[in-house]
């Protein structure tokens, strides 16, 4: 059976991700948001015009190709997921039908309370549509150690067996090192994972210090999408910085 459904607005995809949840993942980072954390990461994605559209057709080849080459899961960030919930369910189905036999697991993060979302999307909840949840706002004067949270007050739910079985263990761990992945292209950096207090302005230094200068940067005012662009701008659980040398 084709599901089909309304088209996500998108910042950005990427696989593979290694720091948004276990394994090898598809990143889907969705464009627009409501909640507007102060301290956000990823300004840029507050905007719901700024994004592309992704048809559910269109999903389903990006993740039977990610299937294809060993995803353990898909890993749904922002912007905020909640804010688009008829197409966000129709994604997720559509990734639960491509993915049937697999071991796979459907990560969504949200700046929502867990029961508003289930109030928006009460599939994603009540049918375990996603096996496990990342919820609550970032609050930046609540700092954490705790792996794939940007602040103490963040919480994971799992939702599913398989939800329980890859996150259960996590709910506490805190890693030495947030994990973290850097990808740079000709033009710019994106650092992809939910950095430490700190980490940036480290980040920062670092890129002085090898002899880069850094442009505008997602976690401050000014940064828009560039309409000449041919792929979405930077993500929410991942931060971009143009660069040149």
């Amino acid at each position: 059976m084709e599901l089909t459904g309304a088209p996500l607005a998108v910042n950005r995809l990427h696989f593979p991700v290694t720091a948004l949840g276990p394994g090898r993942r598809l990143g889907v980072w969705t464009q627009g948001c409501s909640v507007r954390c102060a301290g956000c990461l990823a300004l840029d994605t507050w905007e719901p015009q700024g994004g592309v559209s992704l048809p559910v057709e269109e999903f389903r080849a990006l993740w039977r190709r990610a299937l294809e080459q060993g995803a353990d899961g898909l890993t749904v960030s922002g912007g905020e997921p909640g804010d688009q919930p008829e197409a966000l369910t129709a994604l997720l189905r559509a990734a639960r039908e491509e993915a049937a036999g697999r071991a796979v697991d459907l990560l969504v993060y949200t700046g929502h309370p867990l029961d508003e979302l289930s109030r928006r999307a009460p599939e994603l909840i009540e049918d375990g549509l996603a096996d496990a949840v990342i919820s609550e706002p970032f609050r930046a004067d609540a700092p954490t150690t705790l792996i794939w949270r940007g602040s103490a007050n963040q919480t994971v739910t799992p939702l599913t067996p398989l939800g329980h079985e890859r996150y259960g263990p996590h709910l506490d761990h805190r890693p030495e090192r947030a994990p973290m992945q850097l990808l740079a292209t000709d033009h710019d950096a994106w650092l992809i994972g939910v950095p430490r207090q700190g980490e940036l302005a480290a980040l920062q230094q670092a890129l002085r210090t090898a002899g880069f200068r850094h442009g505008q940067v997602s976690w401050r005012p000014g940064r828009r999408r560039d309409p000449a662009a041919t792929e979405p701008a930077a993500p929410a659980g991942a931060t971009r910085k143009e660069t040149d040398r």
